[in-house]
C-alpha cells in the first residue's frame, strides 16, 4: 500500500482531517483539482466549538493572527442578540477569518508533519476491494491505500461513484453574500431580514435572502445587492467597492450513508444547507475531527470493533440538527407576512435568556451531545477547558490522545499508555470524581469506578 488513507478535496474539511491523521502517524495523501485554495477571500466565521477544536490541536493562535474576533450571540436569522452569561471567555467569540486562509495554515500544517498534499490533481474513479481501494487520478495515475474519504465538496466525484444518495430538496431561492464598503447602514428595520456586519479594512459582509433561484455560475453584480438592500430596507445604503461577490442557493440535502466499506464521506460531501449563520464550514471541520482518531486507530490496527461506523452514528444526527437549523432560519427571512410576523415573534422570544442561549448552543456547536449511553450528563458532551495543575486542559489534547482526569488519583489506564494520558489531580474543577476524554474532547465516562472505566477504555481505545 503506498498510503493508509487518500482525501479527496484540499478544503478546510480534508485539510484538518489528513493533520488529523498526521498527529498519529498514518500515511496520507491530499489530491485536489484547484491549483490553489478558493479564488476569492470569502470570510468565514468559526464558531465556539471550532475555536475549541482548533486550541486543541495547537492551531488557535496561528488562525487568530489572521482573523478578527467579534463578540458571539445567536445570530439566528440575522436576529443579533448577545451571548448569554456563562461562557468560557477564552473562547466566547466569532472569529472571521479568510477561507483561503483556513486552507494554506492546514495544509502547510500537513505537510510540516510528514502528509502529502498533491493539487492540480482531482479524483477519476476507485475500485474498493477486502484490502483497500485501488483509486486512478485524473493524470492517469492509480495509487493504493487502505482507505479513501471524499471531502469533495457538494458536487463530491467520490459520493457519485460510490452511488450514495443524496436526498433533500433542490435551491429554491437565493442568497447574496459580498464583502465590500457600505456608507450608510440601516437600522431600526423592522421585521430586519439582512445582515451587514464589519468584516475588517474598513468593509462590512452584507448578506441578503432573495427570492427565487437562478444560475449560480453567474456571479452577482453590484447592482443586484443594491436593489436588493433597497426592497428590503427602503433606501440605498451606498454600497460600493466589493473585494468580492457571490450567491448561495438554499438547497438542503444529507449524504444517506456516511461510509461504504473502506470509503467515506465527510464536509459537504456528506450535507449541504443555506450559508445562514455560517454553520457548513464548521460541520466539516468537526466531522474530521470526529472522524481522525477513529480511523487512525482502524488504520493502526488494535482499535475496538464497530469504532468507525461510530462516525456516521454520531455525525449524521448533528447534520441533521444542522440542516433543520437552517430551513427554520430560511423559513423565517422569507418575504412572506407570516414569515415576517414569525421573524418579528423570534426576535422577541429570544431576549428569554434561555431562548436565547439554546439556540446559541445549537449554533455554535457546544451544545452537541453524543448518544454514549447511560451515565451522567456530562457523559457525551464536550469538556470545557478547564484549569488543571500543569495549565490548561486543552494543551494535553495537543497530541490528539485519549485522556483520563483522575481526581481521586487512584485509577489508571492499564495497558493503554500508548493511547490514553492520565492526569492525577485533584484540585481540577470537575463535578465528577474522574473523566475520561476522547480525543475530540467529548466526555466518555465519568465516575470512580475502575471496572466501569475499563469498560470504556475497550469500547474506546480498544
Amino acid at each position: 500500500m503506498e498510503f493508509d488513507v487518500i482525501i479527496a478535496g484540499c478544503g478546510p474539511t480534508g485539510a484538518m482531517l489528513a493533520a488529523e491523521l498526521r498527529l498519529h502517524d498514518v500515511r496520507v495523501l491530499v489530491v485536489d483539482p484547484d491549483t490553489e485554495p478558493a479564488s476569492f477571500a470569502r470570510i468565514v466565521a468559526l464558531h465556539i466549538r471550532s475555536i475549541e477544536l482548533m486550541a486543541m490541536r495547537g492551531l488557535l493562535d496561528g488562525l487568530l493572527a489572521h482573523g478578527r474576533r467579534r463578540p458571539p450571540g445567536a445570530y439566528f436569522a440575522a436576529i443579533d442578540k448577545p451571548a448569554p452569561a456563562g461562557l468560557d471567555p477564552a473562547y466566547a467569540y466569532l472569529l472571521g477569518i479568510p477561507q483561503p486562509v483556513i486552507v494554506r495554515l492546514l495544509e502547510e500544517h500537513v505537510i510540516d508533519r510528514g502528509g502529502e498534499v498533491r493539487r492540480g490533481v482531482g479524483m477519476a474513479g476507485f475500485a474498493p476491494d477486502d484490502d483497500g481501494v485501488t483509486v486512478e487520478l485524473t493524470g492517469g495515475e492509480r495509487l493504493r491505500t487502505r482507505y479513501l474519504v471524499g471531502c469533495d465538496g457538494a458536487r463530491s466525484t467520490v459520493r457519485k461513484l460510490l452511488g450514495v444518495g443524496f436526498p433533500g430538496e433542490p435551491s429554491r431561492n437565493d442568497t447574496l453574500m459580498g464583502e465590500m464598503a457600505v456608507d450608510r447602514i440601516p437600522s431600526g428595520v423592522a421585521g430586519r431580514r439582512f445582515d451587514i456586519r464589519p468584516s475588517g479594512a474598513g468593509l462590512y459582509r452584507v448578506i441578503i435572502p432573495v427570492a427565487g433561484s437562478v444560475d449560480r455560475d453567474e456571479p452577482p453584480t453590484l447592482d443586484d445587492f443594491r436593489e436588493r438592500l433597497q426592497a428590503i430596507a427602503g433606501f440605498d445604503p451606498g454600497v460600493h467597492s466589493p473585494r468580492w461577490l457571490s450567491r448561495f442557493g438554499d438547497a438542503t440535502r444529507l449524504a444517506e450513508r456516511y461510509r461504504v466499506g473502506r470509503v467515506l464521506l465527510a464536509g459537504d460531501a456528506a450535507h449541504i444547507h443555506p450559508p445562514i449563520s455560517g454553520q457548513g464550514l464548521n460541520l466539516g471541520l468537526q466531522d474530521a475531527v470526529n472522524l481522525g482518531w477513529k480511523l487512525a486507530a482502524e488504520v493502526r490496527g488494535g482499535g475496538p470493533d464497530g469504532l468507525l461506523d461510530t462516525y456516521q452514528a454520531e455525525r449524521r444526527p448533528v447534520a441533521e440538527g444542522v440542516l433543520d437549523l437552517t430551513r427554520a432560519q430560511t423559513a423565517l427571512l422569507s418575504d412572506e407576512p407570516g414569515a415576517r410576523a414569525a421573524h418579528r415573534l423570534f426576535t422577541e422570544l429570544m431576549d428569554v435568556d434561555e431562548v436565547n442561549r439554546r439556540l446559541m448552543e445549537r449554533t455554535s456547536g457546544i451544545g452537541i451531545r453524543y448518544d454514549l449511553g447511560a451515565g451522567p450528563d456530562l457523559v457525551g458532551r464536550r469538556l470545557p477547558d478547564l484549569d488543571v495543575k500543569v495549565g490548561r486542559l486543552y494543551d494535553l489534547l495537543h497530541r490528539g490522545r485519549g485522556l483520563l482526569l483522575d481526581r481521586t488519583e487512584r485509577l489508571t489506564v492499564g495497558a493503554r499508555a500508548d493511547r490514553v494520558d492520565l492526569l492525577a489531580d485533584a484540585t481540577a474543577a470537575l463535578d465528577e470524581p474522574a473523566v475520561l476524554v476522547r480525543p475530540d474532547g467529548y466526555v466518555a465516562w465519568a465516575g470512580d469506578d475502575q471496572r466501569d472505566l475499563d469498560t470504556q477504555l475497550n469500547r474506546w481505545f480498544g
